[in-house]
């Protein structure tokens, strides 16, 4: 659900739905092997170059009053789930509960995660989100993306809130057989998706499910965000130019195929440095900067003309877009 912006301490700052920011944030946890990319569609060609898919996770406007959609499955003791027991803490319960789900020989959850599963593996979920909203590890790093605040401004509010909140799919392997669940933390146990059946793909299961949550919003209305959880792109295209010097075989489809795998590395190497810098501008405080701004602008007579312009430039924006209704 929507998350406090206040980073003292026991409280949880506010985590934008954004790729850059939650594989930063998930390699802050100590998980190697994993990255975050955003999807646009459910569409087939969007998930082909992006295999294997470990989960994904939804944002959406939550409803008060809306009830899960599927069977609840209190007895999946095989899926890891931790309940949410505080209101500012979803993006990271999201994570946590899909990471705890991956079984895959490259991904390796590291020391603070390992030892918290360790922990809290007897637990039943409200005693597990008891245990994570008290993880000081955790929230530390969570709290890493909070800005500094010299001064609060209050903004005159014109009604509530929109609340989001991130919930999880993930596929888990039960008894020889896969099973697709939602998991939110909302919830008292994780929501029964359906069964993958042999040869089948798992999110040839989920999409039919994320696309009817979709919906349920009116048209034209954006109030959603998706992203997948996937192996760490730059290790995949490595590990394959190396299984290709290994075969020994020169020829110019060969060559080709590896001065293409090499453009893809440098292609995520520079997506990931980028991340790295709008991270980085997400932490900073603009305030004392704009505040001074606006000073040199009053001095030299120009922040009254300033703002009558935007004004007008604001009230012929909107005239516009009620013509076009």
């Amino acid at each position: 659900m929507s998350e406090s912006k206040d980073n003292s301490t026991g409280n949880w700052c506010l985590i934008e739905s954004d790729p850059g920011v939650f594989t930063e944030l998930i390699r802050g946890f100590g998980v190697q092997g994993i990255q975050v990319e955003e999807l646009y569609s459910l569409d087939d060609e969007v998930f082909t170059n992006i295999r294997p898919v470990h989960g994904l996770i939804f944002l959406f406007k939550w409803r008060p009053g809306e009830d899960a959609e599927g069977q609840l499955r209190p007895d999946a003791k095989d899926v890891y789930f931790a309940q949410q027991v505080i209101s500012n803490a979803c993006a990271s319960q999201a994570i946590i509960n899909l990471l705890l789900n991956v079984d895959n020989p490259d991904v390796k959850l590291g020391q603070t995660l390992e030892n918290f599963k360790s922990f809290t593996n007897g637990f039943d979920p409200a005693n597990r989100g008891l245990c994570l909203s008290n993880s000081e590890d955790i929230r530390k790093v969570h709290n890493s993306f909070s800005r500094e605040h010299y001064m609060e401004l209050e903004q005159p509010k014109g009604g509530k809130d929109d609340n989001y909140h991130f919930i999880t799919y993930v596929p888990v392997k039960r008894d020889a057989v896969t099973e697709v669940y939602e998991l939110d933390g909302l919830q008292r146990a994780p929501v029964f998706v359906g069964n993958v059946k042999e040869n089948q793909d798992w999110l040839d299961v989920v999409k039919p499910w994320i696309q009817m949550r979709i919906e349920k919003y009116q048209a034209g209305e954006i109030h959603f965000n998706l992203m997948a959880i996937i192996s760490d792109l730059r290790t995949k295209y490595q590990k394959r130019i190396d299984e290709l010097h290994n075969e020994g075989m020169e020829s110019e489809a060969v060559n080709d195929e590896i001065n293409h795998l090499s453009q893809l590395i440098v292609e995520e190497d520079e997506k990931m440095n980028k991340y790295k810098l709008e991270n980085n501008r997400r932490r900073h405080n603009y305030i004392p900067f704009i505040v001074e701004l606006l000073k040199i602008l009053a001095k030299e007579g120009k922040l009254v003309g300033m703002v009558k312009t935007a004004q007008q430039k604001k009230k012929k924006q909107q005239a516009s877009e009620q013509k076009k209704v």
